[in-house]
């Protein structure tokens, strides 16, 4: 039975994630209970920060 939650973000793809482990066994593993039953949000587009940065340096 499942009684939590868990939400986690990244600005990597989830298909680079494995490489992120030194050893392929314990990525397969952490993994694969990370994305078992998830549901994935993928954002696209130029972030938040970049274009109120820009916006306040060129106001008008």
């Amino acid at each position: 039975m499942r009684t939590g939650s868990l939400l986690l973000t990244s600005q990597y793809p989830a298909d680079t994630w494995h490489g992120f482990f030194p050893d392929p066994t314990v990525a397969d593993a952490v993994l694969d209970r990370v994305v078992h039953q998830a549901h994935r949000v993928q954002l696209k587009g130029e972030s938040m920060r970049k274009i109120r940065g820009r916006a306040a340096l060129n106001p008008g």
